[in-house]
């Protein structure tokens, strides 16, 4: 498999760029490099037909240079002060480098809840198909000025790989101030097949020197999406018209080749961004059944932990604590600890109800995790 087929019918990227790639050295935004990435989007766009989602870091890079603050600050009111500040004025940028091109703006900024809300991101999913419909890059970041820790995700490349997997974008493509994953000699790797012990070993452990994220983060992003089917690339954001070449095939970058199977929208949101509430045990026929695409019954289950309401998603492992999938629950519990080990025809006198569910987890809510 060659770069050629993998990016062959591309219509749908979702682009991250860093703070590194868009600041200069004095840590400033870079209005140049904001123009050259405008008008390679835009060459996209207009001449090439494909939607773009652009995740953009660079709110507090920019708001340390407006406030000339020596450092990154470390109290949290004072960064989200700081994120407040800068994101108006990235915004502006964008905005004035893609006015020429005819295209509009479209901010939106996220925290973790709006991913794992099902209906906020549902919601989601429609205000960025409603932005390009009407002519318009959507840009997204993290809402730093409100994020607390338990509702942050910390960098952004991890929401480009959760919005990557909301729209079933054909591709994500990371760009940082590096060429690529470089090996133990400092050679870029072209492909990488398999997101393995091998390829996570090639990482150095620094950040960014501005922004959250780093090498790390990049390859847990790129994990997401592979599993989820997609291809991914990361590539150096400095270099001039560096989308345009490498969705022509150049050989830039690291290409990670995506997954086997391409999950359903709905599936990546169980497997992948879903917040799990609690844990199902289950014995070895569940365990055997749901790898046959089986419902989770309540016979074959062992324990539970945690704390789930019905229609909130759930890790299921085996008895030796191995991952086996996530699921959507129909019960809670407090239902499922009375139910277990019992058939459905036993659910009434157990749950005191006229009706329920034969099936604690229908398959149809179930992604199986492929080791």
């Amino acid at each position: 498999m060659n770069r050629a087929e993998i990016l062959s019918g591309i219509t749908n990227i979702v682009v991250k760029v860093g703070t590194n790639a868009l600041t200069d050295d004095g840590g400033r935004l870079d209005h140049q490099i904001i123009r050259v990435l405008a008008e390679d989007i835009a060459g996209l766009c207009r001449e090439k037909n494909i939607r773009v989602t652009l995740v953009s870091s660079g709110a507090i890079g920019a708001g340390m240079a407006e406030l000339n603050l020596p450092a990154r600050p470390k109290d949290l009111s004072m960064l989200q002060a700081t994120a407040a500040v800068g994101q108006s004025l990235l915004m502006r940028y964008f905005a004035e480098a893609l006015k020429p091109h005819n295209l509009h703006v479209g901010q939106i900024l996220v925290t973790r809840h709006d991913f794992e809300d099902r209906l906020r991101y549902l919601n989601l999913r429609n205000c960025i198909h409603a932005l390009q419909q009407s002519g318009c890059l959507p840009i997204i970041n993290e809402n730093d000025a409100v994020a607390v820790d338990e509702i942050r995700f910390g960098d952004n490349d991890l929401i480009a790989a959760h919005v990557t997997n909301l729209l079933q974008a054909d591709l994500l493509i990371l760009l940082s101030v590096v060429d690529g994953l470089l090996d133990e000699k400092g050679k870029v790797q072209d492909l990488v097949t398999e997101m393995d012990d091998s390829v996570t070993g090639m990482v150095k452990k620094e950040k960014s020197s501005r922004g959250t994220g780093g090498m790390t983060s990049k390859l847990m992003a790129a994990g997401t999406v592979q599993t989820a089917g997609e291809p991914v690339i990361i590539a150096n954001g400095k270099t001039p018209g560096i989308l345009g070449k490498l969705l022509a095939g150049q050989p830039l970058g690291t290409l990670i080749v995506p997954g086997k199977r391409r999950l359903s929208a709905r599936s990546r949101w169980i497997a992948l961004t879903a917040k799990t509430c609690g844990v199902i045990v289950v014995d070895a026929g569940a365990a055997a059944a749901l790898k046959n695409n089986k419902s989770l019954l309540a016979g074959g289950i062992v324990s539970t932990s945690g704390d789930f309401s019905p229609g909130d998603a759930v890790a299921i492992q085996d008895a030796s604590g191995n991952h086996i999938a996530r699921g959507l629950t129909n019960y809670s519990r407090g239902d499922v600890e009375k139910i277990k080990g019992h058939k459905s025809r036993d659910f009434g006198a157990l749950l005191g109800s006229e009706t329920w569910y034969d099936e604690v987890v229908h398959r149809d809510d179930l992604v199986i995790h492929e080791a």
